[in-house]
């Protein structure tokens, strides 16, 4: 995964951003960065200082005069826009670049990104093959360079990554429902004892409460020890479900 996908910036305009467009490549395992005429001399102070745990990609980035050139290495280009565009070129969402991903056509797939300020060129855009756009609020489209790379790593590692994402834990065992029931018919019997269900014409509703409260939960073994620990408290009579 890490050596089939490659990020191209057309003439960023500030170093910081590309230290921090390294940074998130690097956290989602991609390390191919390619750049097309930045201006400004590459790398720069701010470049190092924001890339942080990430200066190995900065140093291994390959600095191109000619988007032709810059793409040479990929099979597929994929452009980022904020906005559509005028050109004939099939827009794609969030999800067909990831159905794309998934049908591994493609050994080598680029995703070109534009200066900061203006986004990427008709010029520029007919170099790839389609574009994507990032969903974002109407009266807002622009994202940070380095946050539309984010979004587009966490989708490209998510789609590569299924097992990890489904994984959502150990398994933790379930309490019965038998131990649930036996821990609320001792808290009512202890509230009863103090009088709480009153007045009595309520009792009916707030005994509903209390079981809608407990027997919606999911405890686990050890949470329901802990619980009974506290009703019997109390009581301060130990109290085992």
């Amino acid at each position: 995964m890490k050596n089939k996908f490659g990020f191209i910036l057309i003439k960023p305009q500030l170093g910081e951003n590309i230290g921090a467009c390294a940074r998130s490549m690097k956290n989602f395992g991609f390390k191919k960065l390619n750049i097309v005429s930045p201006k400004f001399k590459f790398p720069n102070h701010k470049t190092k200082v924001t890339s942080v745990g990430a200066f190995d990609v900065i140093k291994k980035t390959k600095v191109f005069n000619s988007v032709d050139e810059a793409i040479m290495e990929f099979d597929l280009v994929i452009s980022l826009s904020a906005r559509k565009r005028d050109v004939n070129k099939k827009n794609i969402s969030m999800k067909d670049f990831l159905n794309i991903l998934n049908k591994k056509k493609y050994s080598n797939i680029g995703l070109m990104f534009g200066p900061e300020a203006s986004g990427l060129s008709n010029k520029d855009l007919a170099f790839s093959n389609f574009i994507l756009q990032i969903p974002t609020s109407r009266t807002f489209k622009s994202l940070n360079l380095s946050h539309s790379i984010t979004i587009v790593c966490y989708e490209i590692f998510k789609s590569m990554n299924k097992k990890l994402f489904n994984n959502t834990g150990k398994n933790i065992k379930i309490s019965s429902k038998s131990k649930i029931i036996s821990i609320v018919k001792h808290l009512v019997k202890l509230l009863d004892a103090k009088d709480f269900f009153l007045p009595v014409e309520k009792k009916h509703s707030m005994l509903n409460n209390i079981h809608n409260l407990f027997y919606r939960l999911e405890p686990n073994d050890k949470e329901l020890r802990i619980l009974a620990s506290i009703i019997s408290s109390l009581n301060k009579k130990k109290y085992k479900p």
